[in-house]
């Protein structure tokens, strides 16, 4: 059966609301609410970046992946034009998932290093990756309106995994203010005001536990904010967390 389509942000909340988490990944897939975004992502899936212009890119938005009942969620910001637009999974195929996916590899939090495409074998241990925008935005920068619009959508997905939750790692401010907003949504007490992001940073919520960690992007990568050892660092305490 075809999910139905959400067209506005009003029909992503309707969406979204009291469905399942495989109905959310099914509706997720299907969203054409933000016209910006649904333009801007088909047109990287036409043109193609000239190394990959033998390959049929994804074009749609990208639902969650990995463990349905995970101890550990990873939140990033969106989807890459040429990484997660492609491929069809976050963080696949692109810069930023090599650094994610090494380290989660090094920490025993996935089965190998690397991610190319969907059916490369990878496989998450009590982890599961979300964005919180689920299409690729231009220039990497959603607008505020279009971060709303998709909110729904990992509200419900972190309402629904929140009993077993015991460490949300968020990569990036832009991850950090999504999963306390979501978290909040799902009915967890969380302080006010918003404590400030920063790597390594950890606020205990109960049982949960919400873990900062420097986005990374090349622009983190390159200039040696982020290293391999932080990176290990935050995951590797997430599975202590986790008991994983």
């Amino acid at each position: 059966m075809t999910a139905p389509v959400a067209h506005s942000a009003g029909g992503v909340a309707r969406l979204a609301a009291r469905a399942s988490l495989e109905e959310v990944d099914a509706r997720v897939c299907e969203c054409r609410a933000c016209p910006r975004l649904v333009s801007w992502r088909e047109q990287v899936a036409r043109e193609k970046r000239a190394s990959y212009a033998d390959e049929t890119y994804w074009g749609r938005p990208i639902p969650g992946w990995g463990s349905t009942e995970p101890g550990i969620l990873i939140v990033g910001l969106a989807p890459a034009a040429h990484g997660g637009n492609r491929t069809g999974r976050v963080f696949t195929g692109d810069r930023s998932g090599d650094w994610l996916f090494a380290s989660l590899y090094r920490v025993g939090l996935a089965n190998q290093p690397t991610s190319t495409h969907l059916d490369d074998g990878l496989e998450l241990r009590g982890t599961r990756i979300v964005a919180a925008v689920r299409c690729a935005p231009p220039q990497n920068k959603p607008t505020t309106e279009e971060r709303d619009t998709c909110a729904p959508w990992i509200d419900r997905e972190v309402s629904l995994l929140l009993p077993g939750l015991r460490a949300v790692v968020c990569l990036g401010s832009f991850g950090w203010v999504a999963a306390f907003r979501s978290l909040a949504a799902a009915g967890l007490p969380t302080p006010r005001p918003r404590p400030r992001f920063g790597h390594g940073v950890e606020v205990p919520l109960g049982d949960l536990t919400v873990l900062g960690c420097f986005h990374p992007s090349q622009q983190n990568t390159f200039t040696g904010r982020l290293t391999q050892p932080m990176l290990d660092a935050v995951l590797g305490r997430a599975a202590e967390l986790a008991s994983l």
